[in-house]
């Protein structure tokens, strides 16, 4: 027996009646060639297995999802990668750290990218010029922040600590949806769901967004794609 209410049932209808017209699958075969249709069905059972999605503009499901599929990035969010996220009736695309991770490596320029959780006691200093981190050992589960460092094949090298209360801020900062949590206790939000995982993306984001590879050849473009779209 099908519970879902009718108005996500139609959008379902709809956005798979638009997925198996000419018109829009030629679009995704010309971004995804052979990988077009595994990602039609992806898209189709995330839509399906999600109310809060399947009650999204289908047009705006169908948008986030050509980004990723432009980007080249799966949208199950069991990966990592790049998501589709309801917000309200819109649905919006949003990167995750892997994806960014993903998209520096395509570009060919990176040596090394990662992002990381700290815990309590493995930084004992940060060098504000630099932004280098003093490495002490851990002494606790208790999360005190988020890193992320890359270096460059011409050895260019960069890091970003961000301590937790930071990142609290920032999210409270730049999420209304997160903040509204923050005031009503609440747990709407990707932030208060995943923070961590957000964390994540967002220190890697920071630190790629203001030194690493923007250029606007195709494969610094996407990066830049990529960053532009998730902060809208």
């Amino acid at each position: 027996m099908n519970t879902m209410p009718a108005k996500a049932s139609q959008n379902i209808a709809t956005l798979e009646g638009w997925m198996n017209g000419d018109n829009l699958r030629r679009k995704f075969n010309e971004v995804l060639d052979k990988g077009a249709g595994a990602f039609a069905t992806s898209l189709l059972s995330l839509v399906k297995q999600t109310p809060q999605l399947a009650a999204c503009d289908p047009k705006t499901t169908l948008a986030a999802a050509m980004t990723a599929a432009t980007l080249k990035l799966p949208i199950n969010p069991n990966l990592g990668f790049a998501y589709i996220i309801p917000y309200g009736n819109q649905a919006q695309f949003q990167m995750g750290y892997k994806g960014f991770i993903q998209l520096a490596m395509r570009s060919g320029q990176y040596r090394t990218i990662n992002a990381a959780t700290v815990y309590e006691g493995q930084v004992e200093d940060v060098d504000f010029i630099t932004g280098e981190i003093v490495k002490g050992k851990k002494k606790s589960d208790r999360v005190i922040g988020y890193v992320a460092y890359f270096e460059l094949l011409n050895g260019f090298s960069k890091t970003l600590y961000m301590p937790k209360e930071d990142m609290e801020r920032h999210a409270s900062e730049f999420s209304k949806s997160f903040a509204y949590d923050k005031r009503s206790g609440k747990s709407s939000s990707v932030w208060s769901s995943n923070f961590n995982a957000m964390a994540l993306k967002t220190v890697l984001k920071l630190l790629v967004s203001k030194y690493g590879i923007m250029s606007v050849d195709r494969q610094g473009e996407a990066m830049a794609t990529a960053i532009e779209r998730d902060q809208a």
